[in-house]
């Protein structure tokens, strides 16, 4: 499948052939097509899509990621160690994470139902980004000694990013076919880690050389560089969702007249309920996100504690680990592709299959790294499957989620993502504490990936297909 690009957009063009070039991997034809002709964009790139919304629709994977990137780089550094130093900044970026994810978790699926009752995704996408974009910005311009203020702002930025992706999600049903899902999907986090990767070396290059582009002197801990990046990674944020909020449209209809916002709230609530308890009509959907829940949870804990490994057994400096972050950003984007390439050839399951199997194995080879060198080389092999995992299991969510109940449903795979987010964490951080080795801590997650592997075996796609098709 090819997309043919208007003029406008020659440079992501470019930047895909490049990419393609310079990785040499048979992933796919160019995902674009470029061809200077009208504007028209011409027949639809699925059967549910236009190549202008998907482009639209990966666009904010490529804003919104910013804000992941530099969350777990820099915001993380100037909380616990400019405004807030010592325990407590470390105490106030925890409870930030876990309770924006908690709130975001329990208000997803009710926000969801609420968007599908009045076919209005695209509203509350915008609130979304709006209150988390702003409040990223608004975290470097108040004042340091603020420090009560600009927790609360870490917060509400990441409840905004958290409540968005349900919402984002909830648009890929309706602008890819079951043939186009899985690469739609994997453009949307390719976009992501390309658009992450660049906000975090345009940050990296502020630090390093800001005063080179007559930005403010700054002293020995570059504060006033560190401040500038996080205000431009807000942004960054609102800027690149534009083309989303200008494009994009809810395709389905509302279910009935416009009723008080509070009415509408009860109703969601109660078709939340009802749902759960309709499961069984949807049993391999049920299934899968059980069995998501686990493994996806041992993904982000290896992703978010692989650091907390790198400096305790390998020493490795800030800096180090920055630039490994960097590589990995950038290395995730093939990887995402090609995944997602290996999915309309082989089956979304099979490569899910495939892709489990590498994080078994990364985390059995974790278990004897000595060495900075191969700690790299096993954050090159995690970063080819890291984005490839995700993407995969949104496409099969994609496949057996009813239309009607897109956002909805999408709500409940973000409430699988999120609401035992807590517990990897929890795992390794209770192990490295009895045992005193990253080592085995890192090992312990094994359990994770082996119970969400278990669960996820005997889902049948096809069958979950026609479950939806029921909804």
């Amino acid at each position: 499948m090819t997309l043919a690009l208007p003029p406008h957009n020659r440079a992501a063009f470019y930047l895909f052939e490049l990419v393609h070039f310079i990785f040499r991997l048979p992933l796919m034809s160019s995902p674009y097509t470029y061809t200077p002709v009208s504007p028209d964009p011409g027949p639809a790139a699925s059967s549910r899509g236009t190549r202008k919304e998907i482009w639209a629709w990966a666009m904010y994977d490529w804003a919104s990621s910013a804000w992941s990137t530099l969350q777990i780089t820099m915001v993380v550094s100037y909380i616990t160690t400019k405004v807030l130093p010592g325990e407590a900044g470390v105490y106030v970026y925890g409870l930030g994470i876990s309770a924006s994810m908690l709130l975001a978790a329990t208000a997803s699926p009710i926000i969801g139902a609420l968007a599908d009752a009045r076919a209005n995704k695209r509203t509350w996408l915008m609130g979304s980004t709006i209150l988390g974009a702003a409040s990223v910005a608004l975290m470097a311009i108040v004042p340091m000694e603020m420090g009560w203020l600009i927790g609360l702002l870490f917060f509400f930025a990441c409840l905004g990013f958290e409540l968005s992706w349900g919402l984002y999600n909830g648009f890929l049903p309706e602008i890819a076919d079951d043939e186009s899902m899985n690469r739609v999907s994997a453009w949307g986090f390719a976009a992501g880690y390309l658009g992450g990767g660049l906000a975090l070396l345009i940050a990296i290059l502020i630090l390093l050389y800001g005063e080179h582009f007559g930005l403010p002197k700054t002293s020995d801990d570059n504060t006033i560089h560190l401040r500038i990046a996080i205000f431009l990674t807000g942004v960054w944020w609102a800027l690149f969702s534009l083309p989303t909020f200008v494009i994009l449209r809810d395709k389905s209809k509302p279910r009935a007249v416009p009723a008080k916002v509070v009415d509408e709230a009860k109703g969601a609530i109660l078709q939340v309920w009802t749902t759960l308890k309709r499961v069984r009509q949807f049993g391999m959907l049920a299934l899968f996100l059980i069995g998501f829940l686990f493994y996806n949870d041992g993904m982000q804990t290896v992703i978010s504690q692989a650091s907390v490994f790198g400096e305790r057994e390998l020493k490795m400096t800030p800096l180090e680990l920055g630039q490994m972050i960097l590589m990995v950003q950038f290395v995730s984007l093939p990887g995402a592709l090609l995944m997602g390439k290996l999915s309309d050839r082989i089956g979304a399951k099979t490569t899910l299959h495939i892709n489990l199997a590498i994080w078994v194995g990364l985390l059995v080879v974790a278990f004897f790294v000595t060495t900075k060198a191969q700690f790299w080389a096993m954050a090159v092999v995690l970063a080819l499957v890291m984005g490839g995992g995700q993407s995969v299991s949104r496409a099969i969510m994609g496949f057996m989620t009813p239309e009607k109940h897109a956002a909805e449903f999408m709500g409940f795979f973000n409430l699988s993502g999120r609401a035992a987010s807590m517990l990897g964490p929890f795992v390794f951080s209770l192990t490295l504490n009895r045992t005193g080795s990253a080592h085995i801590a890192i090992l312990s997650l094994l359990v994770f990936f082996v119970i969400g592997w278990a669960l996820v075996l005997p889902v049948n796609i096809a069958r979950g297909k026609a479950q939806a098709g029921k909804a």
